[in-house]
C-alpha cells in the first residue's frame, strides 16, 4: 500500500517515531523485535525510510553525541502525526502469504516422502520457537519489565494473532505430517484422496458461511 511515495513500512517507521524518538539503528532493533514478526523488512530498507520522512517533513533529524560518538536522532513532527493519524482511517489490505516450506509442499511429487516430511518438521520447530520467543517477551510484560507497558492494548491485540498463527501452523503442520506419512516414497504415486478432499471442501464452506454470519451480526 502506497500513498504517493510513503508506503506501508515508511508508516510502520513513523508509528515507532509516534511513540518516542530513535536513532537510525534503534529504528531497526525495535522492527525487528516487533513489527519484524508481521512486517520483515531488509535492514538496508528501513535506514532509507527515516530520511524519507524528513524529506517531507513527517519527521525532523537532530545531530546528537554519546561520548565522542555522532548519531542522528529521528522524532516525529506535527504534519507526520497528523499523516499517520489520516493512514490509520484507511482500513488497508489483508495478508499476504510467502512461505517457502508450503511452496515446497505443494510441489513435493518432485522430491521424496522423506523431503516432504523434514520440510514440515521444519515448519513446526519455527512455529514452536516462534512461540516460545513471544512468550518470553510476554513474561516480560508479566512481570512490568517489558518496554513501553503504557501501549499494552495495541500489542495484546496484535501479538494476539501472532500466538494464533504459530499455534496454526503448528497444529497444520503436525496434521499434514501424518497425512504425509501414508503417503509411498514416491510422493507423485499417492493416491487421490476423496474423503480429505470433501472434508477440505467442507471446511471451506462452513468459514465462508462464519464469515457471512458474523458480517450480517456485526
Amino acid at each position: 500500500m502506497a500513498r504517493g511515495s510513503l508506503t506501508t513500512t515508511s508508516y510502520a517507521i513513523l508509528g515507532l517515531l509516534a511513540i518516542k524518538p530513535w536513532s537510525t539503528y534503534e529504528l531497526t532493533q525495535q522492527m525487528e523485535r516487533s513489527l519484524g514478526h508481521f512486517w520483515p523488512r531488509a535492514t538496508s530498507k528501513l535506514y532509507e525510510e527515516p530520511k524519507k520522512l524528513v524529506e517531507r517533513g513527517l519527521a525532523k533529524a537532530t545531530e546528537e553525541r554519546i561520548g565522542r560518538r555522532p548519531r542522528t536522532v529521528y522524532s516525529i513532527t506535527a504534519k507526520g502525526r497528523r499523516a499517520i493519524a489520516d493512514w490509520l482511517r484507511d482500513p488497508g489490505e489483508g495478508p499476504v502469504l510467502e512461505w517457502e516450506q508450503l511452496v515446497k509442499v505443494f510441489f513435493s511429487e518432485n522430491g521424496t516422502r522423506a523431503d516432504a516430511l523434514a520440510t514440515l518438521d521444519a515448519a513446526q520447530e519455527w512455529a514452536q520457537a516462534r512461540s516460545a520467543l513471544t512468550a518470553a517477551v510476554g513474561r516480560q510484560y508479566l512481570d512490568e519489565a517489558g518496554p513501553f507497558p503504557e501501549r499494552s492494548g495495541q500489542r495484546n491485540v496484535s501479538v494476539r494473532f501472532l500466538i494464533d498463527f504459530y499455534a496454526l501452523v503448528a497444529e497444520w503442520a503436525r496434521w499434514a505430517h501424518a497425512v504425509v506419512e501414508t503417503w509411498p516414497d514416491d510422493p507423485g504415486r499417492a493416491i487421490a484422496d476423496e474423503a480429505l478432499e470433501r472434508e477440505n471442501q467442507q471446511r471451506a464452506e462452513a468459514a465462508a458461511r462464519a464469515h457471512v454470519t458474523d458480517t450480517n451480526q456485526g
